[in-house]
Protein backbone atom coordinates (compact mmCIF):
# COMPACT_ATOMS: atom_id res chain seq x y z
CA UNK A 1 0.00 0.00 0.00
CA UNK A 2 2.69 2.19 0.61
CA UNK A 3 4.59 1.95 -1.95
CA UNK A 4 1.50 2.58 -4.44
CA UNK A 5 1.30 5.78 -2.42
CA UNK A 6 4.61 6.76 -3.02
CA UNK A 7 4.34 6.36 -7.14
CA UNK A 8 1.57 8.12 -7.40
CA UNK A 9 2.11 11.18 -4.43
CA UNK A 10 5.71 11.88 -5.58
CA UNK A 11 4.80 12.79 -9.37
CA UNK A 12 6.01 16.24 -10.27
CA UNK A 13 3.83 18.63 -12.27
CA UNK A 14 6.33 17.97 -15.09
CA UNK A 15 5.98 14.65 -15.27
CA UNK A 16 2.45 14.44 -15.27
CA UNK A 17 2.03 17.79 -17.65
CA UNK A 18 3.97 17.13 -20.94
CA UNK A 19 2.62 14.08 -21.56
CA UNK A 20 -1.03 15.76 -21.66
CA UNK A 21 0.38 19.32 -23.69
CA UNK A 22 1.25 16.79 -26.11
CA UNK A 23 -1.92 14.92 -26.20
CA UNK A 24 -3.60 18.48 -26.17
CA UNK A 25 -1.08 19.70 -29.45
CA UNK A 26 -2.25 16.24 -30.88
CA UNK A 27 -5.77 16.77 -30.06
CA UNK A 28 -6.33 20.28 -31.31
CA UNK A 29 -3.63 19.92 -34.40
CA UNK A 30 -6.64 17.32 -35.34
CA UNK A 31 -9.02 20.37 -35.83
CA UNK A 32 -6.56 22.09 -36.71
CA UNK A 33 -5.28 19.22 -39.95
CA UNK A 34 -9.11 18.36 -40.91
CA UNK A 35 -10.16 22.12 -41.10
CA UNK A 36 -7.00 22.81 -43.05
CA UNK A 37 -7.97 20.09 -45.89
CA UNK A 38 -11.92 20.63 -45.47
CA UNK A 39 -10.64 24.48 -46.32
CA UNK A 40 -8.95 23.00 -49.91
CA UNK A 41 -12.27 21.14 -50.48
CA UNK A 42 -14.89 24.00 -49.47
CA UNK A 43 -15.45 26.88 -47.12
CA UNK A 44 -19.12 25.53 -46.70
CA UNK A 45 -17.56 22.59 -45.49
CA UNK A 46 -15.51 24.27 -42.98
CA UNK A 47 -18.54 26.28 -41.84
CA UNK A 48 -20.60 23.27 -41.47
CA UNK A 49 -18.82 21.00 -39.96
CA UNK A 50 -17.83 24.30 -37.51
CA UNK A 51 -20.91 24.02 -36.50
CA UNK A 52 -21.63 20.02 -36.55
CA UNK A 53 -18.73 20.19 -34.03
CA UNK A 54 -20.65 22.80 -31.84
CA UNK A 55 -23.61 20.30 -31.21
CA UNK A 56 -20.84 17.35 -30.79
CA UNK A 57 -19.22 19.00 -28.22
CA UNK A 58 -22.44 19.30 -25.89
CA UNK A 59 -22.72 15.20 -26.31
CA UNK A 60 -18.96 15.19 -25.26
CA UNK A 61 -19.52 17.64 -22.40
CA UNK A 62 -22.48 15.50 -20.93
CA UNK A 63 -20.20 12.61 -20.80
CA UNK A 64 -17.49 14.39 -18.72
CA UNK A 65 -19.27 14.65 -16.05
CA UNK A 66 -19.00 11.31 -14.89
CA UNK A 67 -14.98 12.02 -16.36
CA UNK A 68 -14.34 15.41 -14.12
CA UNK A 69 -15.91 13.60 -10.76
CA UNK A 70 -13.84 10.45 -11.31
CA UNK A 71 -10.46 12.95 -12.45
CA UNK A 72 -11.42 14.42 -8.67
CA UNK A 73 -12.22 12.08 -6.34
CA UNK A 74 -9.74 9.62 -7.67
CA UNK A 75 -7.37 12.15 -6.98
CA UNK A 76 -8.58 12.75 -3.82
CA UNK A 77 -8.82 8.94 -2.57
CA UNK A 78 -4.83 8.42 -3.86
CA UNK A 79 -3.53 11.72 -1.80
CA UNK A 80 -5.56 9.90 1.10
CA UNK A 81 -3.92 6.89 0.03
CA UNK A 82 -7.57 5.01 0.10
CA UNK A 83 -6.51 3.19 -3.07
CA UNK A 84 -9.18 0.63 -2.83
CA UNK A 85 -11.95 3.28 -2.89
CA UNK A 86 -9.93 4.67 -6.04
CA UNK A 87 -10.51 1.51 -7.71
CA UNK A 88 -14.22 1.29 -7.09
CA UNK A 89 -14.75 4.78 -8.23
CA UNK A 90 -12.91 3.70 -11.29
CA UNK A 91 -15.16 1.02 -12.36
CA UNK A 92 -18.26 3.04 -11.31
CA UNK A 93 -17.21 5.59 -13.91
CA UNK A 94 -16.81 3.37 -16.73
CA UNK A 95 -19.85 1.49 -16.72
CA UNK A 96 -22.20 4.15 -16.08
CA UNK A 97 -20.53 6.75 -19.16
CA UNK A 98 -21.38 3.56 -21.18
CA UNK A 99 -25.23 3.76 -20.57
CA UNK A 100 -25.27 8.14 -20.61
CA UNK A 101 -22.99 7.21 -23.90
CA UNK A 102 -25.67 4.91 -25.52
CA UNK A 103 -28.42 7.46 -24.18
CA UNK A 104 -26.67 10.57 -25.86
CA UNK A 105 -25.69 8.83 -29.08
CA UNK A 106 -29.61 7.47 -29.86
CA UNK A 107 -30.67 11.56 -29.23
CA UNK A 108 -27.95 13.11 -31.22
CA UNK A 109 -28.95 10.64 -34.41
CA UNK A 110 -32.59 11.53 -33.91
CA UNK A 111 -32.77 15.06 -33.25
CA UNK A 112 -29.87 15.93 -35.42
CA UNK A 113 -32.24 18.20 -37.77
CA UNK A 114 -33.64 20.28 -34.83
CA UNK A 115 -30.52 21.29 -33.44
CA UNK A 116 -29.10 22.41 -36.58
CA UNK A 117 -32.22 24.09 -37.38
CA UNK A 118 -31.53 26.98 -34.33
CA UNK A 119 -28.73 27.83 -36.45
CA UNK A 120 -30.84 28.87 -39.65
CA UNK A 121 -28.02 27.01 -41.45
CA UNK A 122 -29.14 27.15 -45.59
CA UNK A 123 -27.84 24.87 -49.06
CA UNK A 124 -24.47 23.14 -48.78
CA UNK A 125 -23.83 24.49 -45.25
CA UNK A 126 -26.39 22.76 -43.82
CA UNK A 127 -25.99 19.70 -45.73
CA UNK A 128 -22.19 19.23 -44.47
CA UNK A 129 -23.39 19.79 -41.00
CA UNK A 130 -26.15 17.13 -40.85
CA UNK A 131 -23.83 14.84 -42.32
CA UNK A 132 -21.05 14.75 -39.87
CA UNK A 133 -23.41 15.26 -37.11
CA UNK A 134 -25.02 11.75 -38.32
CA UNK A 135 -22.33 9.89 -38.74
CA UNK A 136 -19.85 11.15 -36.19
CA UNK A 137 -22.96 10.70 -33.73
CA UNK A 138 -22.82 7.07 -34.14
CA UNK A 139 -19.78 6.42 -32.33
CA UNK A 140 -20.37 9.07 -29.56
CA UNK A 141 -21.06 6.21 -26.91
CA UNK A 142 -17.61 5.07 -27.76
CA UNK A 143 -16.23 8.37 -26.94
CA UNK A 144 -17.95 8.15 -23.80
CA UNK A 145 -15.98 5.14 -22.53
CA UNK A 146 -12.32 6.50 -23.64
CA UNK A 147 -12.81 9.78 -21.55
CA UNK A 148 -13.95 7.49 -18.56
CA UNK A 149 -10.89 5.48 -19.10
CA UNK A 150 -8.76 8.67 -20.06
CA UNK A 151 -10.11 9.90 -16.82
CA UNK A 152 -8.73 7.17 -14.48
CA UNK A 153 -5.54 6.74 -16.34
CA UNK A 154 -4.97 10.45 -15.67
CA UNK A 155 -5.90 10.32 -11.60
CA UNK A 156 -3.47 7.28 -11.30
CA UNK A 157 -0.23 9.89 -13.26
CA UNK A 158 -0.40 7.86 -16.23
CA UNK A 159 -0.37 10.70 -18.46
CA UNK A 160 1.90 9.33 -21.35
CA UNK A 161 -0.27 6.03 -21.91
CA UNK A 162 -3.44 8.67 -22.82
CA UNK A 163 -1.17 10.30 -24.82
CA UNK A 164 0.24 7.10 -26.90
CA UNK A 165 -3.27 6.19 -27.59
CA UNK A 166 -4.44 9.83 -28.94
CA UNK A 167 -1.06 9.89 -31.54
CA UNK A 168 -2.25 6.53 -32.92
CA UNK A 169 -5.73 7.78 -32.81
CA UNK A 170 -5.07 11.14 -34.28
CA UNK A 171 -2.95 8.76 -37.11
CA UNK A 172 -5.86 6.92 -37.86
CA UNK A 173 -7.81 10.53 -38.56
CA UNK A 174 -5.13 11.94 -40.73
CA UNK A 175 -4.80 9.42 -42.98
CA UNK A 176 -8.45 9.47 -43.24
CA UNK A 177 -8.49 12.90 -43.57
CA UNK A 178 -6.00 12.38 -46.49
CA UNK A 179 -7.97 10.24 -48.11
CA UNK A 180 -11.07 11.34 -48.18
CA UNK A 181 -10.41 15.03 -49.33
CA UNK A 182 -6.80 14.39 -51.93
CA UNK A 183 -8.53 11.64 -53.84
CA UNK A 184 -4.98 10.28 -53.65
CA UNK A 185 -3.97 6.57 -55.16
CA UNK A 186 -7.30 7.17 -57.12
CA UNK A 187 -9.59 6.69 -54.69
CA UNK A 188 -12.82 8.77 -55.20
CA UNK A 189 -13.17 12.07 -52.96
CA UNK A 190 -15.44 11.15 -50.48
CA UNK A 191 -15.10 14.99 -48.43
CA UNK A 192 -17.01 16.14 -45.61
CA UNK A 193 -18.46 12.00 -44.93
CA UNK A 194 -14.76 10.28 -45.25
CA UNK A 195 -13.34 12.57 -42.83
CA UNK A 196 -16.67 12.04 -40.40
CA UNK A 197 -16.01 7.91 -40.97
CA UNK A 198 -12.12 8.14 -39.90
CA UNK A 199 -13.17 9.79 -36.83
CA UNK A 200 -15.54 6.63 -36.01
CA UNK A 201 -12.91 4.58 -36.68
CA UNK A 202 -10.22 6.33 -34.83
CA UNK A 203 -12.72 6.05 -31.67
CA UNK A 204 -12.86 2.43 -31.94
CA UNK A 205 -9.13 1.77 -32.23
CA UNK A 206 -9.11 4.13 -29.08
CA UNK A 207 -11.78 2.27 -26.92
CA UNK A 208 -9.76 -0.99 -27.24
CA UNK A 209 -6.01 0.34 -26.74
CA UNK A 210 -7.84 1.76 -23.39
CA UNK A 211 -8.82 -0.78 -22.05
CA UNK A 212 -5.38 -2.50 -22.46
CA UNK A 213 -3.54 0.12 -21.02
CA UNK A 214 -6.15 0.30 -17.70
CA UNK A 215 -5.41 -3.51 -17.33
CA UNK A 216 -1.74 -3.61 -17.68
CA UNK A 217 -1.40 -0.20 -15.63
CA UNK A 218 -3.39 -0.78 -13.15
CA UNK A 219 -4.21 -4.29 -13.29
CA UNK A 220 -8.07 -3.26 -13.72
CA UNK A 221 -9.93 -6.10 -15.28
CA UNK A 222 -13.13 -4.59 -17.10
CA UNK A 223 -15.96 -7.81 -16.42
CA UNK A 224 -19.50 -7.55 -17.51
CA UNK A 225 -20.95 -7.02 -14.50
CA UNK A 226 -18.66 -3.35 -14.33
CA UNK A 227 -21.66 -2.38 -17.37
CA UNK A 228 -24.61 -3.08 -15.56
CA UNK A 229 -23.95 -3.22 -11.39
CA UNK A 230 -22.06 -0.05 -10.07
CA UNK A 231 -21.77 1.53 -6.52
CA UNK A 232 -24.94 3.79 -6.19
CA UNK A 233 -22.75 5.86 -3.65
CA UNK A 234 -20.25 6.29 -5.72
CA UNK A 235 -22.30 7.20 -8.89
CA UNK A 236 -23.88 10.41 -6.23
CA UNK A 237 -20.09 11.34 -5.35
CA UNK A 238 -19.45 11.23 -8.97
CA UNK A 239 -22.24 13.28 -9.75
CA UNK A 240 -21.72 15.42 -6.90
CA UNK A 241 -18.55 16.84 -8.50
CA UNK A 242 -19.19 16.33 -11.85
CA UNK A 243 -22.38 17.86 -12.53
CA UNK A 244 -21.76 21.13 -11.21
CA UNK A 245 -18.08 21.01 -12.50
CA UNK A 246 -19.76 20.25 -16.23
CA UNK A 247 -22.16 22.84 -15.94
CA UNK A 248 -19.94 25.51 -16.28
CA UNK A 249 -18.70 24.31 -19.58
CA UNK A 250 -22.28 23.25 -20.77
CA UNK A 251 -23.07 26.79 -19.94
CA UNK A 252 -20.03 27.89 -22.23
CA UNK A 253 -21.17 25.53 -25.03
CA UNK A 254 -24.58 26.46 -24.84
CA UNK A 255 -24.47 30.63 -25.31
CA UNK A 256 -21.60 29.94 -27.70
CA UNK A 257 -24.13 28.36 -29.79
CA UNK A 258 -25.87 31.56 -29.17
CA UNK A 259 -23.00 33.59 -30.40
CA UNK A 260 -22.36 31.44 -33.59
CA UNK A 261 -25.99 32.46 -34.43
CA UNK A 262 -25.07 36.25 -33.97
CA UNK A 263 -22.71 35.40 -36.33
CA UNK A 264 -24.40 33.90 -38.66
CA UNK A 265 -26.26 37.11 -38.90
CA UNK A 266 -23.08 38.40 -40.63
CA UNK A 267 -22.69 35.83 -43.49
CA UNK A 268 -21.00 33.10 -44.28
CA UNK A 269 -17.54 34.47 -44.85
CA UNK A 270 -17.56 35.66 -41.12
CA UNK A 271 -18.80 31.75 -39.99
CA UNK A 272 -15.97 30.63 -41.64
CA UNK A 273 -13.14 33.72 -40.39
CA UNK A 274 -14.71 32.00 -36.56
CA UNK A 275 -13.66 28.76 -37.21
CA UNK A 276 -9.94 29.79 -38.67
CA UNK A 277 -9.66 32.12 -36.11
CA UNK A 278 -10.62 29.20 -33.07
CA UNK A 279 -8.08 27.40 -34.29
CA UNK A 280 -5.35 29.69 -34.03
CA UNK A 281 -6.37 30.59 -30.66
CA UNK A 282 -6.53 27.24 -29.88
CA UNK A 283 -2.55 27.11 -30.14
CA UNK A 284 -3.03 30.39 -27.26
CA UNK A 285 -4.24 28.45 -24.85
CA UNK A 286 -2.69 24.80 -25.37
CA UNK A 287 -0.07 25.23 -22.83
CA UNK A 288 -2.51 26.90 -20.44
CA UNK A 289 -5.03 23.45 -20.74
CA UNK A 290 -2.06 21.36 -20.73
CA UNK A 291 -0.80 22.84 -17.41
CA UNK A 292 -4.02 23.64 -15.49
CA UNK A 293 -4.89 20.03 -16.05
CA UNK A 294 -1.59 18.67 -14.36
CA UNK A 295 -2.30 21.06 -11.58
CA UNK A 296 -5.89 20.02 -11.27
CA UNK A 297 -4.25 16.54 -10.76
CA UNK A 298 -1.90 17.76 -8.11
CA UNK A 299 -4.30 19.90 -6.39
CA UNK A 300 -6.96 16.86 -6.21
CA UNK A 301 -4.21 14.84 -4.10
CA UNK A 302 -3.06 17.51 -2.19
CA UNK A 303 -6.83 18.31 -0.59
CA UNK A 304 -7.04 14.22 -0.09
CA UNK A 305 -3.51 14.90 2.01
CA UNK A 306 -4.91 18.00 3.51
CA UNK A 307 -2.51 19.94 2.09
CA UNK A 308 -4.19 23.06 1.78
CA UNK A 309 -1.11 25.24 2.27
CA UNK A 310 0.33 23.54 -0.85
CA UNK A 311 -2.34 23.51 -2.98
CA UNK A 312 -3.36 27.36 -2.96
CA UNK A 313 0.68 27.58 -3.84
CA UNK A 314 0.61 25.54 -6.18
CA UNK A 315 -2.36 27.10 -7.99
CA UNK A 316 -1.07 30.90 -8.16
CA UNK A 317 2.37 29.39 -9.36
CA UNK A 318 0.54 27.84 -12.47
CA UNK A 319 -1.67 30.56 -12.65
CA UNK A 320 1.63 33.41 -13.09
CA UNK A 321 3.15 30.80 -15.75
CA UNK A 322 0.28 30.29 -17.60
CA UNK A 323 -0.83 34.22 -18.01
CA UNK A 324 2.87 35.20 -19.28
CA UNK A 325 2.69 31.78 -21.58
CA UNK A 326 -0.59 32.68 -23.07
CA UNK A 327 0.33 36.70 -23.58
CA UNK A 328 3.55 35.74 -25.54
CA UNK A 329 1.87 33.13 -27.67
CA UNK A 330 -1.13 35.03 -28.41
CA UNK A 331 1.22 38.15 -29.32
CA UNK A 332 2.97 36.22 -31.65
CA UNK A 333 0.04 34.73 -33.98
CA UNK A 334 -0.76 38.46 -33.69
CA UNK A 335 1.61 39.39 -35.47
CA UNK A 336 2.25 36.71 -38.43
CA UNK A 337 -1.42 36.28 -38.66
CA UNK A 338 -2.12 37.47 -42.42
CA UNK A 339 0.40 34.63 -43.16
CA UNK A 340 -1.37 32.41 -40.78
CA UNK A 341 -4.99 32.80 -41.86
CA UNK A 342 -3.57 32.23 -45.97
CA UNK A 343 -2.51 28.98 -44.55
CA UNK A 344 -5.93 28.04 -44.42
CA UNK A 345 -7.74 30.23 -47.01
CA UNK A 346 -7.60 32.79 -49.86
CA UNK A 347 -10.64 34.16 -49.66
CA UNK A 348 -9.81 38.39 -49.41
CA UNK A 349 -13.28 38.59 -47.89
CA UNK A 350 -12.57 36.11 -44.86
CA UNK A 351 -8.83 37.60 -44.47
CA UNK A 352 -10.61 40.98 -43.66
CA UNK A 353 -12.77 39.76 -41.15
CA UNK A 354 -10.67 37.79 -39.59
CA UNK A 355 -7.21 39.75 -39.33
CA UNK A 356 -8.84 42.25 -36.89
CA UNK A 357 -9.83 39.67 -34.40
CA UNK A 358 -6.15 38.26 -33.84
CA UNK A 359 -5.17 41.42 -32.07
CA UNK A 360 -8.29 40.93 -29.92
CA UNK A 361 -6.84 37.51 -28.91
CA UNK A 362 -4.10 39.16 -27.23
CA UNK A 363 -6.29 40.85 -24.76
CA UNK A 364 -8.58 37.75 -23.95
CA UNK A 365 -5.96 35.11 -23.57
CA UNK A 366 -4.46 36.21 -20.23
CA UNK A 367 -7.72 36.46 -18.85
CA UNK A 368 -9.08 33.10 -20.23
CA UNK A 369 -5.64 31.62 -18.80
CA UNK A 370 -6.92 33.05 -15.01
CA UNK A 371 -10.13 31.76 -16.09
CA UNK A 372 -8.90 28.19 -16.61
CA UNK A 373 -6.49 27.46 -14.01
CA UNK A 374 -8.22 28.54 -10.86
CA UNK A 375 -11.74 27.68 -11.76
CA UNK A 376 -9.82 24.25 -12.04
CA UNK A 377 -8.02 24.49 -9.02
CA UNK A 378 -11.62 25.01 -7.47
CA UNK A 379 -12.73 22.08 -8.43
CA UNK A 380 -10.11 19.98 -7.44
CA UNK A 381 -11.24 21.49 -4.06
CA UNK A 382 -14.27 20.40 -3.98
CA UNK A 383 -15.79 23.95 -4.43
CA UNK A 384 -17.50 23.15 -8.15
CA UNK A 385 -20.65 25.16 -7.36
CA UNK A 386 -19.19 28.68 -7.63
CA UNK A 387 -17.78 28.37 -10.77
CA UNK A 388 -21.16 27.16 -12.61
CA UNK A 389 -22.67 30.29 -10.64
CA UNK A 390 -20.08 32.65 -11.83
CA UNK A 391 -20.33 31.04 -15.17
CA UNK A 392 -23.68 31.05 -16.20
CA UNK A 393 -24.25 35.09 -14.73
CA UNK A 394 -20.81 35.97 -16.68
CA UNK A 395 -21.50 33.85 -19.90
CA UNK A 396 -25.10 35.08 -20.84
CA UNK A 397 -24.75 38.09 -18.96
CA UNK A 398 -21.75 39.28 -20.57
CA UNK A 399 -20.25 37.52 -23.28
CA UNK A 400 -24.12 36.45 -25.29
CA UNK A 401 -25.59 39.92 -24.45
CA UNK A 402 -22.52 42.04 -25.11
CA UNK A 403 -21.85 39.84 -28.05
CA UNK A 404 -25.23 40.96 -29.77
CA UNK A 405 -24.36 44.50 -28.80
CA UNK A 406 -20.83 44.91 -29.90
CA UNK A 407 -21.36 42.63 -33.27
CA UNK A 408 -24.71 43.33 -33.79
CA UNK A 409 -26.18 46.56 -32.77
CA UNK A 410 -22.90 48.87 -32.98
CA UNK A 411 -21.80 46.79 -36.10
CA UNK A 412 -18.22 46.11 -35.03
CA UNK A 413 -19.06 42.86 -36.40
CA UNK A 414 -16.75 39.20 -35.25
CA UNK A 415 -14.40 42.14 -33.49
CA UNK A 416 -17.02 42.90 -31.52
CA UNK A 417 -18.07 39.64 -30.57
CA UNK A 418 -14.59 38.49 -29.55
CA UNK A 419 -14.18 41.36 -27.56
CA UNK A 420 -17.24 40.28 -25.54
CA UNK A 421 -16.36 37.20 -25.22
CA UNK A 422 -12.62 38.45 -23.40
CA UNK A 423 -14.50 40.75 -21.12
CA UNK A 424 -16.03 37.53 -19.84
CA UNK A 425 -13.06 35.70 -19.62
CA UNK A 426 -11.12 38.51 -17.28
CA UNK A 427 -14.33 38.78 -14.57
CA UNK A 428 -14.51 35.29 -14.79
CA UNK A 429 -10.82 34.94 -13.84
CA UNK A 430 -10.96 37.53 -11.49
CA UNK A 431 -13.72 36.27 -9.30
CA UNK A 432 -11.96 32.63 -9.54
CA UNK A 433 -8.44 34.41 -8.20
CA UNK A 434 -10.49 36.44 -5.55
CA UNK A 435 -11.92 32.72 -4.42
CA UNK A 436 -8.92 30.56 -4.45
CA UNK A 437 -7.04 33.21 -2.50
CA UNK A 438 -9.76 33.58 0.59
CA UNK A 439 -10.23 29.96 0.82
CA UNK A 440 -13.51 29.40 2.00
CA UNK A 441 -13.81 25.88 -0.34
CA UNK A 442 -11.04 24.10 2.75
CA UNK A 443 -14.89 23.70 4.76
CA UNK A 444 -16.02 21.10 1.65
CA UNK A 445 -12.53 19.83 0.02
CA UNK A 446 -13.30 16.08 0.97
CA UNK A 447 -15.73 13.89 -0.05
CA UNK A 448 -16.01 11.34 2.67
CA UNK A 449 -16.21 7.48 1.14
CA UNK A 450 -18.05 4.24 2.82
CA UNK A 451 -15.19 1.51 2.75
Amino acid sequence: MTQEKNKYQDQSLFSITWPLFIELSLHMSIGIIATLMLSHYSDNAVAGVGVANQILNIAILVFNITAIGATILIGQNIGANRLDIARRLARSSIGFNLWVGIGVTIIAIIFCDTFLAFYGLEGEVLQYAATFVKITGLSLFLEAISLAFSAILRSHGHTKDAMVITVIMNGISVIGNILSVTGIFGLPITGVTGVAWSIVIARIFAVFAFIFIVNKRLALKIAITDFIKFNKKDIQNLLSIGVPSAGENLSYQFSQIMITSFVAILGSAALSARVYILNLSMLCFLFTMAIAQGTQILIARYIGGKQFDQAVKRGIKTLKISMFVSLLSSLLIALVGDSLLKVFTSDPEIIAVALPVLWAIVFIEPGRAMNIVLMGALKSAGDVRFPVVIGIICMWGLAVSLSYLFGITFSLGLLGIWLAQGIDEWVRGLFALKRWKGRPWERRAVIKFDN
